[in-house]
């Protein structure tokens, strides 16, 4: 027996071969912990990164969503409004006499001076301003004239009432209120003269100025008489129509082409050929599709230039190539067991592709197609080659009448002059987009929850 104080044997020393394999096994290790730490670290920069830029994109973008307007009782004064009746069609007339008439009396309307009658309501809220007349209609964005010209227009009854109306302030008074411009510059270097700075300051601390809701910018064309009143309806219904043609040509016979030459092409050289053609213009740039466009749907068909019906179909050229490979990827994932089980079956090879193969590759062709049209609602540059980059101050309502899009808006607006206010709108327009795009993709996520199956 041995006792306590004594030593245990000794362990016997590593051969040459079990200390090579053990420095083998700490340098895989430590191989492996690098990878790990690095991979980690990237993907760490890489969300860093990402949260940078929608931290930065959302600073600026959320503040246009509210913009100063100053509230008013307006009172449409029939000593300044004075217009005929409102012309009705008579019985008999025709359409056209009518719609003369119609104009006629717009047309008349249109010559009333609204401008006098935003400064009366102005004049209540600025009894000092008797001898500033001409700077007092700074207070008030342009554009809001034509507003009080269309609420006549639309119900010409409101001549003689006042009513209590939200107006859009002028631009350059909403920068001034929110602290986009130094205050401590000199007058020659301010937009606005002194007297102007000071009622907006005084209106603001009274409360008759307040940071509202922005329903203009939803709801508005661009303008760039009216800079305050500028919006992304115009552009949001160019996209929207743009979207619908993509959606209605680009995924149905990107779908079709895909299934064509995976299950019934003859593997052959035309096949290759065209497989190999369609992974070109898959990486080909977008801006060689807008070349095409201009000179194919522009200068051949004729069709009308910065239209979104030019749009949508530059857009479909450019999406096609990208359905097709994501496509014909998801049915390569359908395991060949699917086919042969149908087949075996006594099914023909269309019910074997209609009736099993496809059901099962729903989610992917879904998700790839959406996808597809989400990175369509981003492009820009093929877009600004067929003149989508012109002002448009008008809402489209068909897919033939000129339009801009929502990313060459942001083109457009990032390059006003009027820097301090059309930042922050541009980040708002980028803010609208991502949601889209960010929407889409959502969208394609839970259809392919919804649908996916198992095999």
């Amino acid at each position: 027996m041995t006792t306590l104080t004594e030593k245990a044997p000794a362990q016997p020393a590593k051969s040459a071969v079990q200390q090579k394999v053990a420095a083998s096994l700490a340098r895989r290790h430590r191989q492996e912990t690098l990878f790990r730490f690095t991979g980690l670290t990237a993907v760490m920069i890489s969300l860093a990164l990402v949260a940078l830029l929608f931290i930065n994109i959302f600073s600026k973008g959320l503040p246009a969503f509210w913009q100063a307007s100053i509230t008013l009782d307006i009172h449409f004064d029939p000593a300044i409004i004075q217009i005929s009746d409102k012309p009705v069609q008579q019985r008999g007339e025709s359409d056209n006499a009518f719609r003369e008439r119609d104009l006629a009396w717009r047309s008349e309307v249109g010559m009333i001076n609204f401008n006098r009658i935003i400064s009366d309501a102005l004049m209540q809220v600025l009894p000092d301003a008797d001898q500033h007349r001409r700077q007092i209609l700074r207070m008030v964005t342009s554009g809001e004239r034509f507003a009080l010209r269309d609420m006549v227009i639309d119900d010409p009854s409101i001549i003689g009432q006042t009513k209590r109306l939200n107006l859009l302030t002028d631009a350059n008074i909403d920068v001034w209120l929110k602290g986009n411009i130094d205050r401590s510059l000199p007058d020659h270097q301010q937009q606005l003269a002194p007297i102007v700075r000071q009622w907006a300051d005084e209106l603001y601390a009274s409360g008759v100025i307040q940071n509202r809701f922005s329903f203009a910018l939803f709801m508005n064309p661009d303008s760039r008489s009216s800079l305050a009143s500028a919006g992304l309806a115009g552009a949001f219904m160019g996209s929207l129509f743009m979207m619908l043609i993509v959606m209605l040509l680009a995924v149905p016979m990107g779908v079709a082409a895909a299934i064509y030459l995976e299950e019934f092409a003859p593997r052959n050289k035309i096949t290759d050929l065209v497989e190999v053609n369609i992974n070109n213009l898959a990486a080909v740039p977008s801006i060689v599709f807008g070349l095409l466009g201009a000179a194919v749907f522009i200068g051949w068909f004729n069709l009308p230039m910065s239209a979104p019906v030019v749009g949508g179909l530059v857009l479909s050229l450019m999406t096609l190539p990208t359905v097709i490979i994501a496509t014909r990827s998801t049915l390569k994932a359908i395991p060949p067991s699917i086919r042969q089980a149908a087949l075996g079956l006594g099914a023909s090879k269309m019910q074997t592709i209609f009736h099993h193969v496809l059901p099962l590759a729903i989610p992917g062709i879904l998700t790839a197609s959406i996808l597809g049209v989400a990175q369509a609602l981003g492009e820009a540059a093929p877009l600004l080659l067929i003149g989508m980059k012109s002002f448009v101050a008008s809402v489209p309502a068909t897919p033939f009448e000129q339009s801009t899009a929502l990313p060459v808006q942001i083109f457009l607006w990032q390059g006003n002059e009027l820097r301090n206010f059309f930042e922050a709108r541009t980040s708002a327009a980028i803010i609208v987009l991502l949601t889209m795009m960010i929407s889409l993709n959502g969208l394609a996520i839970w259809l392919r929850k919804k649908f996916e199956r198992r095999w």
